[in-house]
């Protein structure tokens, strides 16, 4: 079974193409279920995703695809959500659809928030000490883990994009969140958009994975295509790094629901 449950759709503002060509290409690429989780309204950072009034309208055409392809693919209804408190939604982490993931882009820095993914705020990564921007970010993923209101944790390590890399062992930074991630039985997603990156490596590393593994964390796949030349990217080199480490089923979900899947 071939299984992609990170994608976008051109509402989130950065991302390009169509439901029905994401699908098309999708079942070209003979993947079995595709999973739309474009980036949740919340109020912050309006730039980068969908508007709260246009919930309406990004479900009805992820389910009148599930509808129109049903044939041919399985596809899911899901949001990426940015886990910031106090501007996250009560109606999208409650909403009625097959997985959330949780994801982790903006940190606190001097009393602001800072998009450490964005171009545009690069600086900041040489005015403060990286370590401490590392253990702010697992710390963020923890306390994520902790809300258990998501199914599936969004490129565990992200804070690498740039390849500003810690000076600590990341397995050390990461582990208490690792622990809790396991404690809410969230799934890791192995996610390659980190192959168009600078860092030029999948997330989350192989040691992040191997750490996981060894806990009994699952896993998914998700190629967070923001085009249709995206779908499916990378999703060889996910596969591989998954059975070299030694897994065998990942994840998918209905309803929130989990069930593993050979793949």
């Amino acid at each position: 079974m071939r299984v992609d449950l990170h994608n976008h759709t051109k509402l989130c503002n950065h991302a390009t193409g169509s439901v029905d060509e994401y699908v098309k290409r999708a079942i070209e690429l003979k993947i079995d279920e595709y999973g739309f989780a474009c980036h949740a309204p919340m109020n912050f950072d309006p730039k980068y995703r969908m508007k709260l009034e246009e919930r309406a309208l990004y479900e009805n055409w992820v389910n009148e695809a599930k509808d129109k392809y049903k044939d041919k693919i399985k596809v899911l209804l899901a949001y990426e959500v940015d886990y910031l408190k106090g501007f996250m939604l009560d109606e999208i982490l409650n909403a009625n659809v097959d997985y959330l993931i949780g994801s982790v882009h903006f940190l606190q820095n001097k009393n602001e928030l800072w998009g450490f993914d964005n171009p545009e705020f690069i600086g900041v990564y040489e005015s403060v000490d990286i370590n401490k921007i590392w253990e702010d970010y697992f710390s963020a993923i923890e306390a994520m883990a902790k809300t258990n209101y998501f199914q599936i944790v969004g490129h565990l390590d992200l804070i690498k994009v740039f390849k500003f890399l810690p000076k600590k062992d990341v397995r050390l930074l990461a582990r208490n969140a690792l622990k809790e991630i396991k404690k809410a039985n969230m799934v890791l997603e192995i996610n390659p958009a980190g192959l168009r990156k600078p860092i030029g490596e999948t997330y989350p590393s192989k040691q992040l994975l191997e750490e996981a593994y060894n806990l009994g964390i699952e896993i998914t796949f998700g190629s967070d295509a923001h085009s249709v030349e995206h779908v499916g990217f990378g999703y060889e080199d996910a596969i591989n790094l998954a059975k070299d480490i030694g897994y065998k089923k990942c994840a998918t979900f209905y309803k929130k629901e989990m069930s593993l899947i050979d793949f």
